[in-house]
């Protein structure tokens, strides 16, 4: 058995980043965005970075690639080799793509019309063997292989088994992040032909029901080391409730688990350079005032809202009942009683987006629904808007918050995951507060709060835009996660389920 070392700290660390999708090339949630932001704040702080993703048919600039590598992926047990090629994407940091038309070749990433692919397990299955297996095609040795959610959660089994004996990897350790514990990657031991070290001896503590893998566990099992996209959600994980069934295989790597929340990519989100809002403004009352009085009136005339000086609820969020869109339906028409303004972009659940759609239709005056994804209209919201609504029923990190911050609209979020680590609820802690804060999980809670921050804008409004100051202050740098992520890969801390990622509030 060859030993693995301990990654030094006194020399550059050599990071292989696995991520299924990657912002500025192809995305679908908030996974993209740390796979671009945390590899390029990694580079910057002197690390050679390596991101590896599959080369989708969606990707942008694909026509730009440039082939490295035609290989294939050999495996004792099959009868022929895989064929697939290695490209390079144009980017900052190096991105390998794996491109295998057989499985990456379609029009979506996992699923068309709400149905999964049927051979998803197949497919990453492929994807995790395949980005080791170029490791050495393209000569980069990782000291650390850092993956990413259920996608590529074979890959931490495949250093413990397929590669135990390489001297390649001898000294590589790997790293699992969890941005989503809901989604596992259950699969058939039939679409694990491409790793037959699962079929030849059977894991049972990886079994989910009769005959079934999960990825994800398989991470967890033999990642050296585990981390939360927030410390608050970390601890949730060694909960029942909190880890979606998963909770005796994180509290058996309690040790080895991390939180490290999410920086926020101020490139993209900053009241002063933004392209896509009216007007840009800075961190002063002033400033702060006029710029958010411009992008209100813009939001309310794209959305076809009355312009009016009222107070304005946004929200931008996939429609699915994770973001608590089912709290806010129950109670929307009883907080469209007071004199307020409401704008909702997303898509998704279909029954959730008719509920929606009949509420616009009644209230027109007061609530738009915009159906559609919409990066431009989402930066309008955040800039436009006085409060942003997050009611999640759950939230790994977050992301929407942190903007809104940036732009001093204040977050009314329900206490869970990384909300809870980057909001400062302001009925516990009025003086450093940046927002509002509910427990429980139901309509009535959430009914509350917005009651109560509507209350504040109406009869304090100088308190109000106190906390507007507060909120602006925010910052969540990536740099400072990142110097957490090499803390976890050196070894250097036990694991941590408590914050160790504080914002900073001028006051």
């Amino acid at each position: 058995m060859v030993t693995r070392k301990k990654p030094s700290s006194g020399k550059p660390l050599k990071i292989l980043f696995v991520a299924s999708e990657v912002e500025g090339f192809v995305k679908t949630g908030g996974l993209a965005d740390v796979a671009k932001s945390l590899p390029s704040a990694l580079q910057a702080m002197g690390h050679d970075v390596r991101i590896v993703m599959p080369f989708y048919q969606r990707i942008a600039g694909r026509e730009k690639a440039k082939l490295l590598v035609d290989t294939e992926l050999y495996v004792e047990t099959q009868p022929a080799p895989v064929e697939y090629q290695i490209k390079e994407l144009a980017s900052t940091v190096p991105v390998y793509a794996v491109d295998a038309p057989e499985y990456f070749g379609r029009a979506e990433l996992y699923a068309e019309n709400n149905q999964a692919y049927a051979d998803n397990g197949e497919r990453f299955a492929f994807f995790s063997a395949a980005a080791l297996d170029l490791c050495e095609k393209v000569g980069f040795q990782p000291d650390v292989v850092h993956c990413n959610d259920w996608h590529t959660g074979l890959i931490p089994f495949l250093l413990r088994t397929r590669y135990a004996e390489d001297a390649f990897f001898a000294e590589t350790k790997s790293v699992l992040t969890i941005h989503n514990a809901v989604f596992k990657g259950v699969f058939n031991y039939d679409q694990y032909s491409l790793i037959p070290e699962l079929i030849q001896k059977r894991y049972i503590n990886l079994e989910v029901g009769h005959a079934h893998i999960s990825m994800l566990k398989a991470g967890v099992a033999f990642a050296d080391k585990i981390n939360a996209v927030s410390p608050n959600y970390a601890s949730e994980l060694l909960t029942e409730l909190g880890s979606h069934g998963m909770a005796e295989d994180f509290q058996s790597r309690a040790n080895d688990l991390y939180g490290i929340v999410n920086g926020c990519d101020y490139d993209d989100w900053h009241p002063e350079t933004d392209s896509y809002i009216k007007q840009t403004y800075k961190a002063s009352k002033v400033s702060l005032a006029r710029g958010k009085k411009a992008c209100k009136r813009d939001l309310q005339q794209q959305v076809g809202l009355p312009v009016e000086d009222v107070p304005l609820y946004g929200m931008v969020c996939r429609l699915t009942e994770q973001k608590g869109v089912h709290y806010l339906i129950p109670v929307l028409k009883d907080f469209l009683v007071n004199d307020v303004q409401v704008v909702i972009v997303g898509t998704g659940d279909p029954k959730l987006a008719a509920a929606l759609r009949e509420i616009s239709d009644t209230h027109k005056e007061k609530f738009a629904f915009v159906e559609a994804y919409s990066n431009p209209l989402a930066h309008c919201v955040e800039a436009g808007a006085d409060f942003f609504m997050m009611p999640s029923e759950f939230e790994p990190c977050g992301l929407n918050q942190m903007y809104s911050l940036a732009y001093g609209t204040l977050p009314i979020v329900r206490a869970v995951g990384g909300l809870k680590d980057t909001v400062i609820d302001y009925d516990q802690t009025p003086q450093v507060a940046t927002g509002f804060m509910f427990e429980s999980p139901t309509p009535e809670a959430l009914l509350i709060k917005l009651q109560r921050s509507l209350l504040l804008y109406c009869q304090r409004p100088q308190e109000f835009k106190r906390l507007q100051l507060n909120a602006i202050a925010c910052k969540f740098d990536w740099k400072e996660s990142a110097e957490q992520y090499i803390s976890m890969y050196l070894g250097e801390e036990k694991g941590l389920v408590t914050p160790v990622f504080s914002s900073q509030i001028a006051v």
